[in-house]
């Protein structure tokens, strides 16, 4: 059986299939399988995936309709997995040769780590270097991404996925299958958080490897999941959602849960507060942010401030734009 499986879910992205499944061939690491999904994608990209068919460490499985989610992908691709490994490498990024001899080497090191994360360098649509992903983290700490280290899952999920998901993309990250089989997989109810969940749902279960080494390339571009899912309001609730259950299996110290309170009112009150949700969503809110902060009303003053002097900011200039 080999070390790890690969796994390339793909919907539609033709245009990037060639360097994403060259840079998984051309690994250092070499025990490895191939696993090609695609989601009835409407572009060419079956007819490049076949064309690596002839590779002997190649397996492809075609939908026969599509499914609508990135995380029921994922679940598909790991049931297939022959690996003790797993590495979702998603279908518009691409790798440094050296991802997974790096990272493998460090889930070697100790069965209790549940995966292994690098540094993402972040690309454009069309492959330039724009700068690191994780670059939002340096709020939180600045140093902490800089350099390797090992940590215990726990503290991790206190300290960081309170807050955020402080490893945005799959690609950079290996894991192991029999864990993520513990946790019960990606949850397919989510369409943008899914991944944020599994990583802390993992980590509650042992340690984290990072490798401050950027050896992967996360695409940013106008179509990707990301993108779309924000665009249809599904970032707030998500998250909220997400905090609401990590903070049900850990105790952030007292100041951080001030600082976590103050962080998700600035993303629930301009919600509340917009005409873009419906009144079920937006109570739906509400009821995470009850669980999430014992002070709501308190800290929605500032970012409430904030939203009324937008509009006013954008009613004004729409009335100077019908004046000219």
């Amino acid at each position: 059986m080999p070390a790890v499986s690969v796994i390339v879910p793909n919907y539609n992205h033709a245009r990037f299939l060639r360097r994403r499944i060259d840079s998984v061939l051309q690994q250092t690491f070499q025990d490895f399988e191939l696993i090609l999904l695609d989601d009835c994608s409407t572009d060419d990209s079956r007819s490049i995936l076949l064309s690596y068919a002839s590779d002997p460490r190649v397996r492809m499985e075609f939908n026969d309709a599509n499914s609508g989610s990135t995380f029921k992908q994922w679940n598909k691709g790991v049931r297939l997995a022959r690996g003790k490994y797993v590495w979702i490498a998603e279908s518009d990024d691409y790798a440094d040769e050296k991802l997974l001899e790096r990272l493998v080497a460090h889930l070697q090191i100790d069965d209790k780590i549940a995966f292994a994360c690098c540094r993402c360098w972040r690309v454009s649509d069309e492959g330039q270097v724009e700068g690191f992903a994780d670059d939002y983290l340096t709020r939180i700490d600045s140093l902490r991404w800089t350099v390797d280290f090992y940590v215990e899952g726990r503290d991790m999920c206190r300290s960081y996925f309170v807050r955020t998901n402080p490893f945005p993309n799959a690609s950079a990250v290996v894991f192991r299958k029999s864990i993520y089989e513990q946790v019960g997989g990606a949850d397919e109810r989510l369409r943008l958080c899914g991944d944020w969940k599994l990583w802390a749902a993992m980590a509650l279960t042992g340690k984290v490897a990072y490798v401050a080494e950027p050896l992967n390339y996360f695409r940013f571009h106008p179509t990707t999941v990301r993108n779309k899912s924000v665009l249809a309001n599904v970032n707030v609730t998500e998250s909220l959602s997400v905090i609401r259950w990590l903070l049900a299996r850990t105790a952030p110290s007292k100041d951080l849960a001030e600082n976590i309170g103050k962080l998700v009112a600035d993303a629930w009150v301009p919600a509340v507060m917009s005409t873009h949700f419906s009144f079920a969503i937006k109570r739906a809110m509400l009821q995470n942010v009850w669980n999430i902060d014992p002070h709501p009303f308190r800290h929605a003053f500032r970012p409430a401030l904030a939203t009324i002097r937008l509009k006013l900011l954008r009613h004004w200039n729409s009335l100077r734009s019908a004046r000219r």
